[in-house]
């Protein structure tokens, strides 16, 4: 396996492993077979969401916190939260589409040796640990931040405005 397949297999393993759901690609897919007709039940229920998104900011907006910030999530054991973490990416339906559908048009699966199998599998590993690992940076950094009432306020801000945000994009696509 050349480093350039190395390298696009890891980039789009970068892409897939940190970017948002397959809600965009139903649509697509939907509007490909069926036909833009076919598609206004999602649309109706991407409306719904629009609505239950706003509804969601406001409430976000005027929540008072609660709390000193010490009924944060409590810790569990390793291997609860190993099949908690298992059962959450087997049903991840972006792992199924970047293994099934998009892997095969990027990495010539039939040409791959022993020891090409193992650089994708290095290079999966890096990638991955790289992404999680900046997650779990910035969870920690949260859970600091959320131990104030005052932070939480700000968060519940932030997060409302984000919603709404997100329902004004939607609404308008």
């Amino acid at each position: 396996m050349t480093l350039a397949s190395l390298l696009v297999f890891a980039a789009a393993l970068f892409v897939a492993a940190g970017s948002p759901g397959p809600s965009i690609a139903a649509l697509v897919a939907r509007v490909l077979s069926k036909g833009y007709r076919d598609v206004l039940p999602f649309l109706a229920a991407m409306w719904v969401g629009v609505a239950y998104l706003l509804y969601l900011a406001w409430k976000m907006w005027f929540t008072e916190p609660a709390g000193s910030g010490e009924d944060l999530p409590e810790n569990r054991s390793v291997p609860k939260m190993f099949f908690a973490g298992l059962t959450v990416t087997l049903g991840n339906p972006k792992i199924m589409m970047f293994y099934v559908a998009l892997l095969p048009s990027i990495i010539d699966l039939g040409g791959v040796t022993l020891t090409g199998w193992l650089e994708l599998v290095a290079a999966m590993f890096l990638v991955l640990v790289v992404v999680d690992l900046a997650w779990v940076l910035l969870a920690a950094k949260a859970r600091q931040f959320l131990k104030s009432p005052r932070a939480v306020r700000i968060a519940n801000r932030v997060s409302a405005g984000a919603m709404a945000s997100a329902a004004a994009a939607i609404a308008t696509r």
